[in-house]
């Protein structure tokens, strides 16, 4: 007797064991309704297992909540879920979910910072991704330790944010996203380029100042180089520069700019005003691209000094006043 209760208890318990694979094995397959889109899910910080499990079988990720915490018990424990926002498929097992919770393979978006913005125009680019927002931006954009070695001189980041893509986790602060610009930047202004500056006889600062206004001049890389061009030479005969970006930055950090100069700018009482000081700036209007440093290092051995828009966007070059005149009333007068 004793022996048949031993026999129906072992055979109840593999019933038991092997129902219980059955149903962790279910558990532990991937929803019925598999979706090829992918579902944004955020584990915030200090939450457990038990509360990332409810959530995920909320989402519709997972089966069911229990299994997932047996499996993290089973193969990951006591390794913690790491915080941030994930991109899951509902294709995926919970083991899969779990082993990139654990690993912190969080989801990485991409941010394209273009050429030629300011710094307050890339606040608004990237702020969504940031723990601390526009104004972690703000404060991150003032604070110049980080560029000190190469610019001493810097009251801010401007110039030094490198346009390129990224690919910035959610929750980043905006300290960490400038740093990455900037150690961006410092790849790009490397050695090699150091000592071209010095060879014309500039540092750092004045090459990306230059550049900078390069870049807000011209749209193409030839003409980036001519543009240079004519600053280099304005800029060994002391003459002033005439730079109508510089203007329009100094118009948009009074907040006075309305999308046009109008003749009274061109006496704004600025030191960014080229139209009044001669020599370069005292800062970056913007953040140059590769292009626009390259050809601020580069510029074409031509003798242009002066430079007018035709009708097509590209630039008039002229060696003379005599010959920029000409080309003012051919270009700009005959458009108005």
């Amino acid at each position: 007797m004793l022996l048949k209760l031993i026999k129906t208890g072992f055979v109840l318990a593999i019933i038991v064991l092997f129902l219980s694979l059955v149903w962790l094995a279910v558990g532990l397959s991937p929803p019925r309704n598999v979706s090829p889109e992918k579902v944004f899910f955020e584990v915030e910080k200090g939450m457990g297992i038990s509360a990332t499990a409810q959530a995920l079988k909320e989402r519709g990720l997972i089966r069911a909540r229990l299994p997932l915490m047996i499996s993290y018990r089973l193969f990951f424990y006591p390794q913690k879920i790491k915080a941030g926002e994930y991109a899951f498929s509902s294709a995926l097992r919970p083991k899969e979910i779990l082993e990139m919770m654990v690993k912190g393979r969080v989801y990485l978006h991409p941010v394209t910072v273009p050429e030629g913005l300011t710094g307050q125009e890339i606040a608004p680019l990237i702020a969504p991704l940031l723990s601390d927002g526009e104004r972690g931006f703000e404060s991150a954009f003032q604070d110049t330790a980080s560029i000190r070695s190469i610019d001493p001189l810097a009251k801010n980041l401007e110039g030094y944010l490198f346009p390129e893509t990224y690919s910035f986790a959610r929750g980043i602060s905006a300290k960490d996203a400038t740093e990455a610009m900037i150690s961006q930047f410092r790849s790009v202004f490397d050695e090699t380029r150091k000592s071209r500056a010095k060879a014309l006889g500039m540092d750092v600062r004045e090459i990306v100042i230059l550049a900078s206004l390069v870049e807000k001049e011209s749209a193409t890389a030839e003409e980036k180089r001519l543009i240079s061009a004519v600053f280099h030479n304005r800029l060994r005969s002391g003459m002033k520069l005439d730079c109508d970006p510089t203007i329009i930055y100094a118009l948009k950090q009074e907040g006075k700019y309305t999308g046009n100069i109008r003749k009274k700018d061109m006496s704004l009482d600025s030191p960014y005003n080229t139209y009044l000081h001669a020599g370069l700036p005292p800062g970056p209007i913007c953040n140059p691209g590769l292009e626009a440093i390259d050809a601020a290092l580069s510029p074409v051995l031509e003798k242009y000094l002066y430079f007018v828009a035709k009708d097509d966007g590209s630039h008039h070059f002229s060696r003379t006043f005599a010959e920029h005149q000409n080309a003012v009333r051919r270009y700009q007068l005959r458009r108005r």
